[in-house]
C-alpha cells in the first residue's frame, strides 16, 4: 500500500471513491468505517473487531492473588488516598 495525499472529487451525490489498496488493506470484508466529523475535516477509521481476551492478565494489581475481594477493594481504595 502506498502512503500519501490524493486529491479526489465528489460526485453529484457527495460521494468519493476510496483508494482500492487502502480498502483492501485496512477495511477488509466488514466494509464498515467510523466517520468522525471535525471542524474542517472528516476522519475515516476502519471498524475492527477487538479481542478483549488479549488484555486479560495484563494488569498488574500489585498482589499475587485475590483471596478476598472485599479485602482487595479495601486495600486498593486505601492506597489511592
Amino acid at each position: 500500500m502506498e502512503y500519501g495525499v490524493e486529491v479526489k472529487k465528489l460526485d453529484s451525490q457527495g460521494r468519493i471513491i476510496l483508494p482500492v489498496d487502502w480498502r483492501e488493506a485496512e477495511v477488509g470484508e466488514t466494509r464498515e468505517l467510523y466517520v468522525i466529523k471535525r471542524k474542517g475535516y472528516l476522519k475515516l477509521v476502519p471498524k475492527r473487531r477487538v479481542d478483549l481476551t488479549e488484555c486479560f492478565d495484563k494488569v498488574d494489581l500489585g498482589v499475587a492473588s485475590i483471596g478476598s475481594w472485599k479485602a482487595f477493594e479495601k486495600k486498593l481504595y486505601e492506597e489511592r488516598r
